[in-house]
């Protein structure tokens, strides 16, 4: 094991106090609005700090290194092309300007006032299962990255996620939206100090012209047949559409309807002050994209060169599929990179990374559930005690379920390209129904349920297809099909779905005339 008394002495007074602020903020929970968006008083710098912490998991580590590992470089044009996204929708106030002023607490409410009550609910019904399938792999590849990270012995995992759910469970529960902005905030700063340091680590053991030519021979490596096993890149290590467009560009609208869709991100614009807080926090965070997939990647292309200048993958990692392998190697690399006392503080950060993104991500679905499908059921109002207490045990239910899929769950392939279409499930879809919805005034309820189940069949096709492929065999569907698939459809059951609704409507309004014309 490679933690000394310090390390546990750090990743003790952190945990300490991240309870003990989570906790603290359950005094300041009135209600459902308090719980679920802060009551909508939250300011520009906590805005920040919590849409940062939540949106840098270890669940984001693990497949940002994983990125800089397999592509180098080349990986982090996805964090580029994220921050663009960001900035832009920030300067202009595309979709998430006129959801805030809508004052709804999530996007499917939204969608009551514009295609009805019956549309709502099977948004919401979409978004949380695409959200909590996306969220699914959290706990297990967090576990893996503290397992290889720390040296602890493999079968902890489970007991050592299972504990820190917990903690995550309590004050998130306890305290609501309140709770995750006072303890992102704590994370934000924990996790940001643990990344840089770990950063200037890495770049003065390797040297930076060691690392430009490092990655250069493994790519002449791969690109001849000869690397070691397990040390194959998949890409160009600094040139991101060496293999095509397609990819860079399936990227370039999922980043798009990442920020103006996602529900844990559209929490904090929701959960602002105002429209202009809401837009000035995009704008400021935007940059931030690139260093949350540019520094972890940096890890990950430096564990590739460490481990092909080693002689190879460590013994625990050879024999495993490439995926899996590819996944820990970075991890496996800090353990051995990092001095006493500095594997102290990344615990820590990795701790703050996996606990900001567990207690957003809990109460957003959580909210959602009850929000979207639960309350459009309910006839009668239930009184605010009632609905805060079915919000709580929504999110222990939740936790529970994560924790049994989480860590049974068995990843095929890139995390990331997972990740991107477990989330398309609903992205495509509810990303459609939003623009449509406020930009478009012949949209309607038919359009709207087109859009809602076709751009979920090319993310569930995917799912479906590939886990059946033998282990090592190259996906039948590629992630970008998928994704351009599920938008394309999308759009196109909005588009027709809403205009022929419109004839229809127009040929029985001529009818009724008619109708009427004929009897006088």
């Amino acid at each position: 094991m490679h933690l000394a008394p310090i390390d546990w002495l750090i990743i003790l007074v952190y945990l300490t106090g991240c309870m003990g602020a989570g906790i603290w903020m359950r005094r300041y929970v009135r209600g459902v609005e308090d719980f679920a968006v802060a009551g909508r008083a939250m300011d520009l710098n906590l805005g920040i700090a919590s849409l940062a912490a939540t949106e840098l998991g270890l669940v984001t580590v693990m497949y940002t290194a994983q990125l800089g590992f397999t592509k180098g470089f080349a990986g982090a044009i996805i964090g580029v092309l994220m921050a663009l996204a960001m900035y832009l929708v920030g300067r202009t106030g595309f979709v998430i300007g006129p959801l805030r002023r809508a004052g709804v607490m999530t996007i499917p409410e939204l969608f009551e006032k514009r295609f009805g009550i019956r549309v709502r609910w099977l948004a919401g019904l979409f978004v949380v299962f695409g959200g909590l399938l996306n969220m699914g792999i959290f706990l297990r590849l967090g576990g893996e990255f503290i397992v290889a990270a720390t040296g602890i012995p493999t079968h902890w995992l489970e007991w050592v996620m299972t504990a820190l759910l917990g903690l995550v469970l309590v004050y998130t529960a306890l305290g609501g939206m309140l709770s995750v902005l006072v303890t992102d905030y704590l994370q934000f700063l924990v996790k940001g100090m643990g990344i840089v340091v770990t950063s200037i680590l890495v770049i003065a053991s390797i040297g930076w012209s060691g690392l430009l030519h490092g990655l250069t021979n493994a790519w002449s490596s791969s690109q001849a047949g000869n690397a070691l096993p397990g040390l194959k890149m998949a890409g160009h290590p600094f040139n991101p559409v060496y293999s095509g467009w397609g990819y860079v560009l399936w990227q370039v609208i999922f980043q798009i309807a990442v920020v103006t869709t996602w529900q844990t991100q559209i929490s904090r614009v929701l959960s602002a002050r105002d429209e202009t807080i809401a837009r000035r926090m995009y704008r400021r965070t935007a940059f931030y994209f690139v260093g949350r997939f540019g520094l972890p990647g940096l890890w990950g292309a430096a564990a590739l060169v460490y481990w092909t200048q080693h002689g190879g993958l460590p013994p625990e990692l050879q024999g495993l599929p490439a995926d899996t392998a590819s996944l820990r190697a970075t991890p496996a690399y800090l353990g051995i990179l990092l001095p006493t006392g500095f594997i102290g503080l990344l615990l820590a950060a990795a701790l703050a990374a996996e606990m900001s993104t567990d207690s957003g991500y809990l109460l957003t679905w959580a909210t959602v559930i009850y929000n979207d499908l639960i309350t459009p059921c309910i006839k009668r109002p239930l009184s605010g005690a009632t609905r805060l207490l079915i919000t709580r045990c929504l999110v222990m239910g939740i936790g529970v379920f994560l924790l049994f899929f989480g860590l049974w769950y068995q990843l095929r392939g890139n995390a990331w390209d997972y990740l991107a279409v477990t989330g398309n499930i609903y992205l495509a879809s509810v990303f459609t129904l939003l623009v449509a919805g406020l930009y478009w005034p012949r949209a309607t309820a038919q359009g709207a349920y087109a859009a809602l189940v076709l751009g979920a069949i090319g993310p569930i096709t995917f799912l479906v297809v590939n886990s059946h492929k033998p282990a090592g065999a190259p996906d039948p569907i590629s992630p970008q099909a998928s994704g351009a698939a599920s938008f394309a459809l999308a759009f196109l059951g909005m588009i027709v779905g809403s205009l022929a609704s419109k004839r229809v409507e127009g040929r029985g309004s001529r009818e009724a005339e008619m109708s009427v014309q004929s009897r006088s």
